[in-house]
């Protein structure tokens, strides 16, 4: 019952960033599950994948009844996500998981320095 409690809360705060900054997915759920809940890693990237859709798609309603929404732009990178994410999701099972880790690592990093600097 207690891990089913921090579970919903860690949910409610990446629904909430999502929701901000339309990202919680991964750089949230995937280290708190992998440090927090001490889950394996191909499975906390996996899990994070599969709950960004509801909030995802809440967010996205919410964007389109605020007229914040670009259309064009949306299908465009939406049709190339499409395909990333089907090629992603095969190699997650082909890397290990000390490779996911480092790459997932630097990506972070990366991400971390281009909002710091920008």
């Amino acid at each position: 019952m207690k891990k089913t409690i921090k579970l919903l809360a860690l949910g409610f705060i990446t629904g909430i960033l999502n929701g901000l900054f339309g990202s919680g997915g991964g750089t949230i759920v995937v280290p708190a599950l992998v440090f927090l809940f001490l889950i394996e890693d191909h499975k906390a990237h996996a899990s994070a994948i599969a709950v960004i859709l509801p909030f995802a798609l809440i967010s996205s309603f919410i964007y389109i009844k605020n007229g914040i929404y670009d259309v064009p732009l949306t299908f465009k990178v939406g049709a190339g996500s499409i395909l990333g994410g089907y090629i992603g999701a095969r190699l997650l099972n082909k890397l290990s998981s000390d490779s996911l880790k480092k790459i997932f690592g630097t990506f972070m990093i990366i991400a971390a320095l281009r909002m710091w600097f920008s």
